[in-house]
């Protein structure tokens, strides 16, 4: 398993040319090879190809608008050949699909036919998973809905590990179940905080300084067979994201994990 950086973690620090270069020095500074592309500004693929060529960084999935990827299927795919992408993810369910069971079932009907094109292109179609899709609607969970929506060829799962266990369910577990068809993994830890006012939120933080448990979780991934696990932290909480993640590298490396 390839340990990569999801870029949404730093994103204030790629909405340009100039900045993303930067960042994916200091990317590859700490030891990361690949990265996930998301939250990032208006660069062209090629640019940002070139970019990670020369820090020897593989592009190697996107968070992609779900708009362009359901009505623009053909110019998302080549987007992603030019950059050397893939898989070609979204970041959740869009909101008008969130509705109940027949709006879900809307969604797999809409996006079988991109799904179709772009494993055809021979690429892989992603869904990343939130905690909403823990919830059951019709006494069925929203995440087996769309395990059984759409064929395992046409879409795999970005299993998140923070937002399964937000949902109340066991990221190793998951990853098991969907053996398969979790190509990626969003590393992610989570811990909790008391604020000023004394109340006790949930927060994320670098892989293993929280709660989750990593080692039920690193043996989980085995059976699932992904072949990347992105860090992602989605807030640092005033620490700077780039020691964020270069900690979670470190300590990920010391279990040989790189």
């Amino acid at each position: 398993m390839i340990i990569g950086a999801q870029l949404y973690t730093v994103r204030d620090f790629i909405q340009n040319e100039k900045d993303f270069e930067d960042t994916i020095k200091k990317i590859a500074g700490i030891g990361y090879t690949c990265v996930q592309v998301s939250g990032i500004g208006d660069i062209p693929a090629e640019k940002q190809r070139a970019i990670c060529d020369k820090y020897g960084i593989s592009i190697t999935s996107t968070h992609t608008n779900p708009e362009r990827v359901k009505n623009d299927t053909e110019a998302v795919i080549a987007e992603h050949k030019t950059a050397g992408a893939e898989f070609i993810g979204i970041g959740g369910l869009p909101s008008e699909y969130r509705k109940g069971a027949e709006a879900i079932e809307k969604f797999c009907a809409d996006y079988a036919p991109a799904a179709k094109k772009i494993t055809a292109a021979g690429m892989k179609f992603m869904y990343h998973n939130h905690h909403f899709e823990y919830e059951k609607v019709d006494g069925k969970l929203i995440i087996d809905r769309l395990t059984d929506g759409m064929q395992a060829q046409d879409m795999g799962f970005t299993l998140d590990t923070y937002w399964v266990q937000a949902g109340g369910a066991d990221p190793a577990y998951y990853l098991r179940k969907l053996s398969g068809r979790v190509d990626m993994i969003h590393f992610k830890d989570m811990t909790i905080m008391k604020t000023a006012e004394g109340e006790i939120k949930q927060i994320y933080c670098p892989i293993l300084t929280g709660n989750l448990n990593w080692p039920a979780i690193f043996h989980a991934c085995a059976a699932a067979g992904g072949g990347n696990a992105f860090i992602e932290q989605d807030e640092c909480y005033g620490v700077d994201p780039f020691e964020c993640l270069a900690v979670s590298y470190k300590n990920l490396a010391k279990h040989g994990y790189r």
